[in-house]
């Protein structure tokens, strides 16, 4: 192979993993293999839940359904992204419409034949969250409130999925899932904000759209506000064990966003924010492992 078409063949797997937001996929999948050990199915030996294959068929079919969506969201929101992410548009263009529409094609068909040999019922709910990703991606995400909040609970949808695996569905979970539905409410507003300009550009009627930043950096405050409810609930709660260090940081960086926001200006200081609000989430997934005090002290043990 020539040096060309090695660099040619290197940029369009750069290209494909920037379409298919790769490092999100990752993070999921890291995210879904944490709950079901440290919070979903705590008393299950390690080696039990890791080596189980319908576990591990759940979550390939849900990595191959987000893949497929991210897919077609790249489709859809190409001349929108032509203003909002010029250097991202730059890259993906290595990979044309018709390649994208292939690959959503064959991931979600894949999904569906994995999820057949676990059961009709997954088969089901695969299907719909496939269908829900490109209601959104097509139809759903132009439309004010509705939009956000679609993105936000199609976001969660990958956890409610071993939620459902281990029928485990206690209050503490929910205040979880109420807690990360909440910060992605609050990431789906900032991105709103950063991307105005190519929203205005394709008649997408966001809140800052309809009704400017300020009533979108007071929805952005009211949701901080609203989170601190659940993340205090579970910091007292001794349920969560050292992971509840974690909702004191992202309580007292949520609020340094707050400020960041209102403070904001440009669309390169939204997108600063963005980041930030990332790596709250980024956070989040990571010190799941901090449930389970006896993992910290042997990390951390010198005997």
């Amino acid at each position: 192979m020539s040096t060309t078409s090695l660099k040619t063949n290197l940029i369009k797997g750069l290209a494909f993993f920037s379409v298919l937001r790769g490092y999100n996929i990752m993070l999921i999948v890291v995210a879904q293999y944490l709950c079901s050990i440290y919070i979903l199915a705590p008393d299950k030996p390690l080696l039990e839940l890791l080596l189980d294959l319908n576990l591990f068929l759940l979550i390939v079919c849900t990595s191959l359904v987000i893949a497929a969506g991210y897919i077609i969201n790249n489709f859809y929101d190409w001349e929108k992204d032509l203003i909002n992410k010029p250097y991202k548009t730059l890259l993906d263009k290595n990979i044309s419409q018709r390649a994208k529409i292939n690959a959503y094609v064959i991931f979600n068909f894949t999904a569906l034949i994995i999820a057949a040999s676990i059961s009709f019922r997954a088969v089901l709910f695969f299907s719909g969250y496939s269908f829900g990703i490109w209601l959104y991606s097509h139809k759903l995400k132009k439309i004010l409130y509705l939009g956000n909040l679609m993105a936000a609970a199609l976001a969660i949808t990958p956890f409610f999925t071993v939620f459902v695996y281990y029928k485990n569905l206690d209050f503490y979970i929910i205040l979880h899932a109420v807690y990360l539905f909440l910060l992605l409410l609050i990431r789906e507003l900032t991105k709103d904000m950063e991307n105005l300009a190519g929203d205005l550009s394709q008649d997408y009627q966001t809140i800052p759209v309809r009704y400017g930043l300020s009533r979108s950096k007071f929805w952005i405050s009211a949701l901080t506000l609203l989170s601190f409810i659940p993340s205090y609930l579970l910091f007292i709660s001794g349920e969560i064990g050292l992971m509840k260090w974690y909702f004191l940081l992202a309580n007292i960086l949520l609020v340094f966003a707050i400020v960041w926001v209102y403070n904001s200006r440009s669309k390169n200081d939204y997108s600063l924010v963005h980041i930030l609000l990332k790596i709250v989430l980024a956070l989040g997934v990571f010190s799941i492992f901090l449930i389970d005090t006896s993992v910290v002290e042997s990390l951390f043990s010198f005997r």
